[in-house]
């Protein structure tokens, strides 16, 4: 039996160019964090973009509590785990425009985020009106709206990310 792979913590950091918006976010229990996984034993990563959500939890083997996701590597058969540290989720503000910053936390057994894929489910709202955007998608790394408040177009552009150990 091979000994358990060590625990880490994996930041997600985001960089964006913010127009006129604030308090870019990840929405809710069911926002979905697109993430290609890599096992941490073998080095096999997913072909597919597999999703984590807040609101799933798995048990882990022997009682050792639960995890966002529990999966078994296809090629090495070992049973890894990354978890969604929720009082790490953050807000991307407009003072942070152009700038890394962490937006997330996973706590990784094996399983280690190598890729992400921003899609739907972000919120932002407005930098001097507070007006609300929801569903904002970022799959194209760019988004723009009109804010009726201020009569100004809103946006963000050129999201990028790359991770860090915490």
């Amino acid at each position: 039996l091979s000994p358990p792979l060590a625990l880490q913590k994996i930041g997600l950091q985001l960089r964006a160019t913010l127009e006129n918006i604030t308090r870019l976010r990840a929405e809710g229990e069911d926002f979905r964090w697109y993430l290609k996984l890599k096992c941490g034993n073998c080095g096999e990563v997913s072909e597919k973009w597999q999703y984590l959500r807040l609101m799933d939890s798995a048990p882990l083997k022997g009682g050792r509590g639960s995890a966002t996701m529990v999966q078994k590597c296809k090629l090495c058969s070992r049973e890894n785990s990354i978890d969604i540290l929720s009082q790490s989720i953050k807000p991307y503000n407009a003072e942070d425009s152009e700038k890394f910053k962490t937006i997330v936390e996973f706590e990784c057994r094996g399983l280690e985020p190598v890729d992400f894929q921003p899609q739907a489910g972000f919120a932002a709202e407005g930098a001097e009106s507070g007006t609300p955007f929801n569903d904002i998608n970022l799959l194209e790394k760019d988004w723009n709206d009109y804010d009726e408040k201020t009569k100004e177009s809103v946006g963000i552009y050129e999201v990028t990310h790359k991770f860090v150990k915490c």
